[in-house]
């Protein structure tokens, strides 16, 4: 019988509440609720994985807090990159500031005192903030109109106008100047502080009817104030989650007395009304695609009117927030960084429009989002457009609903100007192509695949940015740093690890007992790795918190067993793709291990496939696994980054497997069983053909790495412990849905018929994989989300499958002459399959 557990759920909620730190003011009110548990310490969890201990947990555990236990401090700079920022705006006793919750505003909170201050506490919060007209930009549409880049462009598309070989006439610019201004109507923002500050009253009573709490770290808002005091624009670039980031970054600057941002909002926002309220308080609205001409040319006033625009803001010292995913995510993971707008910030520091700018990640975590979901999407429905009404009937759910808790973290402040200058002094290889890179993997046995470095994207040997090939390079990398920064920032969520453990590890149901033991594991695990929790309390309380939040996507019953209650995730598909949405959040935590956990599976099964003369098929080698990992990394990096573009992603693959040593998990051989053996002639072939070390993107390999040939003929085994042997498959099943998309989507490649256009082909692949998941033929619902079914066509493109052709602004797939071979296809497959645990 499902039971109705609601009035319990409130109760848990209410104690998570009541618990929570974000409640309280300072850490010196609640240090007198500290509990000390001598047997959890840091060393404890750094030595072992403890997800899947088997040894029960005692009941007085389940009731610790984090208030015992020191948090990890996230978004740092990066110390190869940013080394001079990392010291500045950051002292020893930042982290231990602690969290604070946003909208938690009472008398203390204002000067005055009494029983009328506690009545009007939120209206006199917003008046004594610091917000007036001089603090934002003026005259910004004159000056950018009367720009000499904007003037030769409106010269330029007056000529088109005008007869061909004519001068343009005076007519022809003023229609041009005219359709200027217009444009700038749209895209110049004028800020109101009043406005902001009935804003910030509304948003202070909204958001307290629909969130717990929005939780922020005190340590992280003070480098933030100091960085505003440096005279320097300030870019906060932050993930993109939900139509709530908007103000909610604006209102967390609000509260504490920093200037509101001009925020970059796609034109699909620009709609009756709810357009004015945004530009009102800082929003300007670009378009989707710069390029909006029928003809397909290059619109050069727009880009010259949007260019001029962002390089004034920046003259005039103005905060900018910019979303550099361009739209919210669909999979609950980073998506790909668009790094449009960021080289025209970066063209802009080129161009001295300010001495430096100072660029700031944001990490954003929601417990629920209050779009709730984005099924209709992931099942391949088209996205409807915004509307007054709907942003209407938007807000009137979310009045009857409760979304949880809220995270927002802000990484250190770095220097833009000193990244640029890091970049030009350290040798940067050309990027070798995703063909270039996995070719030699899935298709070993070609003549033709040597990496030749003429085939490569020549740099150059100038450093600055007027070397198109660098700046591009540059760009991408800097983009690729600052959204690994802000997704490395998010906090995981309670929602995160209890929709994890019921996909991964009990997803034919299991005990709440059993699920609040694996969630508190799950949670030391987290937080061993330096990736922060956005929730606190005793952990029964916070997972019945979770599941009151999830919803129809749990279902709850009474086992007779004990009169225990039994947690199974919906089979509905659905279901399953909301569940898969929140289980995504903590996916960036483990997903270096689960690859070594995949790659470690494609080594074992090879070597008993084909068997080794003279070793033990138990043995494998470290220098094996760690290039079959990077593969897979390589084959995965649509699905976000995966380490640092300054990495070399070959030693972050590798310390990787280390970590799996010291965790025990795998094992060194005995030096009797350290057997020199020599690798297969495949093996000798695809290893010439990728030059070390930029076959693996890397930078510069540091002057104290260890990485010798001592450890390059190192060999291992792995650990058959029951304990381990769950943890390894917890990790494969992470990496389950990826893969069977994938692999999917290779098989559907085997009937194809081209050329077609890549839309009705994505259709078509999803229809597939739609079907698949109705017939119980997939393993893993979730395989079927839309998102997947894009990254891997997108990911064949890259490796040479399809090649692309234009016809009319629309884009037509056909098989490469490489994988026109059916066995070729049948490589790639079998490449794909090898990962994959059946």
């Amino acid at each position: 019988m499902v039971l109705n557990l609601s009035c319990v759920m409130d109760e848990a909620a209410l104690s998570l509440g009541t618990i929570d730190v974000s409640y309280l003011s300072s850490s010196v009110e609640y240090a007198v609720t500290r509990c000390k548990h001598s047997s959890e310490e840091w060393g404890e969890c750094n030595s072992r994985p403890t997800v899947f201990r088997s040894a029960t947990l005692k009941w007085k555990k389940w009731k610790e807090t984090l208030l015992s236990r020191k948090r990890p401090f996230v978004g740092r700079c990066c110390y190869m990159c940013t080394p001079q920022s990392r010291d500045k705006l950051f002292n020893a006793s930042i982290p231990s500031l602690g969290l604070r919750n946003v909208i938690y505003i009472n008398e203390t909170h204002t000067r005055y005192r009494g029983w009328l201050a506690r009545r009007l506490c939120y209206v006199l919060f917003v008046q004594e903030r610091d917000v007036h007209k001089s603090m934002f930009a003026s005259n910004v549409t004159e000056n950018v109109l009367n720009s000499s880049r904007v003037q030769k462009a409106i010269v330029e598309e007056a000529s088109l106008l005008s007869a061909a070989g004519t001068q343009p006439d005076l007519k022809a610019i003023s229609k041009v100047k005219k359709k200027a201004r217009r444009i700038l109507q749209e895209m110049v923002a004028n800020i109101s502080p009043a406005l902001i500050r009935l804003t910030g009253w509304v948003l202070l009573k909204l958001f307290n009817s629909f969130f717990w709490n929005i939780q922020i770290h005190k340590g992280q808002l003070e480098m933030v104030k100091a960085a505003t005091k440096m005279n320097l624009p300030l870019i906060f670039l932050p993930v993109h989650k939900s139509h709530i980031d908007y103000l909610l970054l604006t209102f967390v600057l609000f509260c504490h007395n920093i200037k509101a941002p001009y925020i970059a909002a796609g034109n699909n926002l620009n709609i009756p009304i709810f357009s004015t309220l945004i530009r009102k308080l800082g929003g300007f609205f670009i378009r989707r695609r710069l390029d909006e001409n029928p003809n397909g040319r290059k619109d050069v006033l727009y880009r010259a009117l949007l260019y001029v625009h962002i390089e004034e803001l920046l003259r005039q010292q103005q905060f900018l927030e910019i979303f550099l995913e361009g739209t919210r995510s669909r999979s609950g993971k980073t998506s790909c960084a668009r790094a449009g707008l960021l080289s025209v910030v970066v063209d802009a520091l080129f161009t001295n429009a300010a001495p430096d700018i100072l660029i700031i990640p944001v990490g954003i975590s929601y417990d629920r989002i209050i779009e709730g979901h984005y099924n209709n999407e992931q099942l391949g429905k088209p996205k409807k457009n915004e509307s007054l009404w709907s942003v209407a009937r938007g807000v009137f759910r979310m009045l009857r609903k409760n979304y949880g808790c809220v995270r927002v973290d802000f990484a250190q402040p770095f220097s833009l100007k000193e990244y640029l200058d890091s970049q030009s002094q350290k040798p940067m290889p050309a990027m070798l192509s995703l063909e270039q890179v996995l070719l030699p993997a899935i298709l070993p046995s070609r003549p033709n695949d040597v990496v030749d470095e003429g085939t490569e994207a020549a740099l150059g040997d100038s450093r600055d940015l007027s070397n198109e090939p660098f700046r591009r390079q540059l760009i991408a990398n800097l983009a690729e740093h600052i959204l690994f920064t802000a997704n490395k920032s998010c906090a995981v969520m309670s929602t995160h690890i209890v929709a994890c453990l019921l996909l991964y590890r009990h997803r034919k149901g299991i005990d709440l007992s059993k699920l609040v033991e694996d969630f508190f594991s799950m949670k030391e695990e987290v937080l061993a790795r330096d990736f922060d929790l956005g929730f606190s309390g005793n952990s029964e309380d916070v997972v019945m918190h979770a599941i009151h939040l999830l919803g129809n996507c749990v279902n709850i019953t009474n086992t007779s067993q004990n009169n225990e209650f039994f947690i199974t995730p919906s089979t509905a598909i659905p279901a399953v793709f909301e569940l898969n949405f929140y289980s995504n959040g903590v996916l960036h935590v483990f997903i270096k291990e689960a690859i070594i956990a995949c790659s470690l599976h494609a080594v074992q099964s090879k070597r008993y496939r084909n068997g080794i003369n003279g070793v033990s098929p138990n043995l494998i080698s470290q220098e094996q696994l760690v290039r079959k990992a990077a593969s897979l990394c390589h084959l995965l990096s649509n699905e976000g980054a995966i380490s640092l573009p300054c990495q070399m992603l070959y030693q972050v693959c590798h310390e990787a497997v280390e970590r799996f040593i010291q965790y025990g998990i795998l094992l060194v051989a005995e030096q009797d069983d350290q057997e020199d053996v020599s690798p297969s002639l495949t093996e000798q072939q695809w290893t010439k053909k990728l030059p070390e070390p930029l076959s693996w993107r890397s930078d510069e390999e540091d002057e104290d790495s260890d990485f010798g040939e001592e450890q390059r003929d190192c060999y291992l085994k792995v650990n058959q412990s029951q304990e381990h042997q769950q943890y390894i498959t917890f990790l494969q099943r992470l990496l389950g849905p990826l893969l069977e998309a994938y692999s999917s989507a290779a098989i559907f490649m085997h009937n194809f018929s081209g050329p077609v256009s890549e839309t009705e082909y994505l259709h078509k692949l999803h229809k597939y994989l739609i079907t698949r998941t109705e017939k119980s033929v997939a393993v893993y619902a979730e395989s079927a989300t839309y998102c997947l079914v894009k990254n891997a066509v997108k990911v064949f493109k890259d490796i040479g499958v399809f090649k692309e052709t234009k016809q009319k602004r629309e884009t037509f797939l056909e098989l490469s002459s490489t994988f026109l071979p059916q066995r070729n296809r049948q490589k790639l497959l079998e490449f794909i399959l090898s990962f994959i645990v059946l």
